[in-house]
């Protein structure tokens, strides 16, 4: 497989792995107990730790991707 393929398949799996670990871990003001100023949003999140969300997106496609590796190169799950 070359590089550019496997870079884009990375890629694709990322923003989908990204796209489910968003939800996880966010709480919105009612959630938190804090008051809603006016003009907001009850139910926008409070924080979403960015930091952690990419850094565990990151590690989950690359396992994701691991496996796709190994059966697109070495037929791994082939029966």
């Amino acid at each position: 497989m070359k590089i550019g393929s496997m870079i884009a398949i990375y890629f694709v799996i990322w923003w989908t792995v990204l796209f489910a670990v968003l939800p996880f871990g966010v709480r919105n003001a009612s959630e938190a107990g804090e008051n809603v100023e006016a003009g907001n949003d009850a139910g926008a999140p409070m924080a979403l730790h960015w930091g952690k969300k990419i850094l565990a997106t990151s590690v989950i496609a690359l396992l994701v991707f691991g496996l796709v590796y190994a059966q697109l190169v070495h037929h791994v799950f082939s029966g």
